[in-house]
């Protein structure tokens, strides 16, 4: 069942973002990433989801390899940089869009995962009309709403007030708890010292030694 990375690398251009990296993550846990911006953690994330191909190595997941058995991780909700939701629809009307791809939850579903990131269901605002922390708030929702094996979330908690905040931790929690293998990225030490079971430091797209226990 684990997600695995073996001597993972990639290069763009002139910049090695990636080096040799290697995980073994295990479902029912939260794996935290810290480093300074551009020091690969969005990059990590997008390589072991399989939005972006890597030039060495190999990743696993459940013993299919990435790029082979599956082009993306086939049960993943990630948060990134940039949601990628239409400004002219509503909340729920972009969870709808988006839940229609795969089939697999009905609107009960998405008006459940909107609630849970503390956001109206039937609220008539688009999205373009959203504050920073109500975007923030829909992207959570987009990713879990399927309740997928694999959750991504990179700054989950950028944008929110200390309500909200509170909101998302006690959400990774329950997923965490749910069975979810969760990847976190954050500059938020109180995030990574409340939610993640294991650390690593990534720099210069190295992971600098060992995961430490929290």
């Amino acid at each position: 069942m684990s997600l695995i990375a073996q001597g993972v690398s990639k290069r763009i251009k002139d910049k090695q973002i990636l080096r040799d990296v290697s995980l073994d993550m295990k479902p029912g846990a939260v794996y935290g990433f810290c480093g300074r911006n551009g020091s690969g953690k969005t990059m990590l994330f997008r390589a072991l989801s399989g939005l972006m191909r890597i030039d060495s190595g190999k990743i696993y997941w459940k013993g299919q390899e990435l790029h082979k058995d599956f082009s993306v991780l086939p049960s993943l909700g990630i948060v990134l940089e940039h949601a990628g939701l239409y400004p002219n629809m509503t909340g729920l009307e972009n969870l709808s869009y988006l839940a229609g791809l795969k089939g697999i939850i009905g609107k009960d579903e998405m008006c459940e995962a909107l609630e849970r990131v503390g956001l109206e269901p039937y609220d008539k605002r688009v999205y373009g009309k959203y504050s920073m922390g109500m975007k923030q708030r829909i992207a959570i929702a987009q990713a879990i709403m399927e309740r997928p094996d694999v959750i991504m979330l990179d700054e989950p908690t950028n944008g929110l007030d200390e309500a909200g905040v509170q909101e998302i931790r006690a959400l990774i929690g329950q997923e965490r708890k749910r069975g979810a293998l969760i990847l976190l990225a954050s500059h938020n030490k109180e995030d990574m010292n409340l939610l993640a079971d294991c650390v690593y430091q990534i720099a210069d797209g190295c992971l600098k030694g060992k995961g430490v226990d929290q």
